[in-house]
């Protein structure tokens, strides 16, 4: 997994000058991959709300333990390929095949095609978890899950959205200029949850008038998910910024002030 602060730092790509054609390339397949990330972001958020179908397509298991057994097998493809995509081994060794600055792109690129194949293939489960009758209660619950989610999606805007989503870099290339590294930063909601975009991802996910026994399996295995990548995460961002970060970590809670 990886976060904005990891992309608004001091990470360096070479620069080599490229003919127009495949500076072309490189943009175009950026926005193709800034394209297919959003359609699996955002389908996998209006389909946690129940605002859109999930699991619609024609293969289903019979058991629901097998239906279980398929949901988290493609919920580990999903982690396992944001896992390995975000360290740095992976992607030296991607750079032998793809400029440096479609490394980003790439990322995005896979994590909307997991993303989908995972809304895609879900399997329904019987039976539902709570069904929240009070009008107040289900208005409460509604905000929380609409504010969460802009929560999310407003914190990659305060580090800077298209760095993060690989569009800034592919830009760079096309115009043939060299990459510049963002600064460090830690404003707004990132001066007190270093992790800002997964707490919007925890409590938009889980706030929802209706809990289907679906929707429950996805959100532990998201939640689950979501702790197990930051300790990867936290561990590479220390590497890489040693002391600075060490500090940042100390005085900045992952999520909640005073919570966790």
């Amino acid at each position: 997994m990886s976060t904005a602060v990891e992309y608004t730092a001091n990470h360096e790509l070479p620069f080599v000058s490229s003919g127009l054609l495949k500076r072309l390339s490189v943009l175009t397949y950026g926005m193709v991959a800034y394209v297919t990330g959003c359609v699996g972001l955002f389908w996998l958020i209006l389909g946690f709300g129940g605002l859109v179908p999930v699991g619609v397509s024609g293969v289903k298991v019979e058991s629901t333990t097998s239906a279980v057994l398929v949901n988290i097998a493609l919920i580990v493809l999903f982690a396992v390929q944001h896992t390995v995509m975000a360290r740095s081994g992976f992607k030296q060794w991607l750079s032998r095949y793809l400029p440096v600055a479609a490394e980003r792109a790439t990322f995005m690129l896979f994590s909307g095609v997991m993303s989908i194949l995972a809304v895609y293939f879900w399997q329904s489960l019987p039976g539902t978890v709570w069904a929240v009758e009070n009008t107040t209660l289900q208005i409460v619950l509604q905000a929380g899950y609409a504010l969460a989610w802009a929560y999310m999606l407003l914190a990659t805007f305060v580090t800077n959205h298209f760095e993060l989503m690989g569009l800034r870099q592919v830009y760079l290339y096309f115009r043939n200029q060299p990459y510049q590294p963002l600064p460090f930063t830690n404003r707004l909601m990132y001066r007190y949850s270093r992790h800002p975009m997964m707490l919007g991802f925890l409590v938009g996910m889980w706030s929802v008038p209706v809990m289907s026994a679906g929707h429950l399996v996805m959100a532990m295995l998201f939640t689950l998910y979501i702790f197990f990548g930051i300790t990867f995460e936290e561990r590479d961002l220390t590497r890489k910024f040693g002391e600075t970060y060490r500090k940042y970590k100390k005085e900045i809670a992952a999520f909640i002030p005073g919570i966790y």
